[in-house]
């Protein structure tokens, strides 16, 4: 059907017949496929042996922060620590590594907010990246709590909140089964009287104008799934090159077969030949 590296899947959220529900398009190579014809029909991922570098193209033994050989990994920006901590961004100390990169990526609205995933969950993105992020969490909900003008400054406020809510997702909680409703325009009412001392700390910090108070509805999201696993078996290609059985269903970033998941978004770069 289709070979070549693997991305990340590409998801909408714009069914026709359901407009909550995700449409996910898997990338090998030059080509994608829709996968939702494919959900209860029988799917195979072959790994052929290569992973082949996202920036740089070059052959590499093993894939670092999601698709990148070692030498891009430890040269460019976007594998810096910040990334994953944006609370420690370097940009404003003038060691930054790419700014032109920094000024078009990092300078940008960001939105903190509020998700229901395995639970209870904060996160941050760039205001480019809503539904995406929160598809590809597998988040049931999501709404934003806060809007500011920096990813150095969405890190400061997500910090706030991380003493008693979690900033991670439980993979394998999302993955057996739907998280139940929840009202999140209360819970994030809740969490803005209970942080308001260090919420304050962050306007101090910032003018405050970079920092807006946001009540926006809440989204909700279906995800195509047929049946959930009760015992969650993880795909390895670097254990197994072969991944393949009937597709139950997608969540996150994760294909469902009924003889196991597998995170595509692990196993970026790797060239795969997929067939059904």
């Amino acid at each position: 059907m289709l070979s070549g590296p693997l991305r990340k899947m590409r998801v909408e959220l714009c069914n026709e017949n359901h407009p909550d529900e995700v449409n996910y398009f898997l990338p090998a190579g030059q080509h994608e496929l829709l996968l939702k014809p494919y959900i209860g029909n029988y799917l195979k991922l072959e790994f052929l042996g290569n992973i082949t570098c996202k920036n740089c193209g070059r052959k590499a033994s093993k894939s670092f922060s999601q698709g990148f050989c070692f030498p891009c990994m430890r040269r460019l920006a976007q594998c810096d620590m910040c990334i994953l901590k944006p609370e420690t961004c370097h940009f404003h100390e003038g060691t930054y590594r790419e700014p032109e990169r920094g000024e078009q990526n990092c300078f940008v609205p960001h939105f903190v907010y509020l998700s229901n995933t395995s639970g209870l969950k904060v996160g941050i993105t760039r205001h480019t990246q809503i539904p995406a992020r929160w598809v590809d969490q597998g988040a049931a909900q999501a709404s934003i709590m806060f809007k500011v003008n920096s990813r150095r400054q969405s890190g400061y406020v997500e910090t706030a909140f991380k003493g008693l809510i979690a900033d991670k997702t439980n993979w394998r909680t999302m993955l057996m089964e739907n998280q139940p409703d929840m009202n999140l325009l209360a819970k994030a009412a809740e969490l803005k009287a209970m942080f308001h001392a260090d919420i304050s700390h962050c306007v101090d910090i910032f003018p405050a104008d970079e920092i807006v108070d946001q009540n926006i509805e809440v989204t909700s999201i279906r995800y195509p799934v047929l049946e959930f696993q009760e015992k969650i078996k993880s795909h390895n290609f670097d254990k197994n090159p072969i991944v393949d059985g009937t597709l139950m269903g997608i969540k996150g970033q994760y294909l469902m077969f009924d003889t196991g998941v597998i995170n595509i978004r692990k196993f970026t770069s790797y060239e795969v030949r997929v067939s059904a």
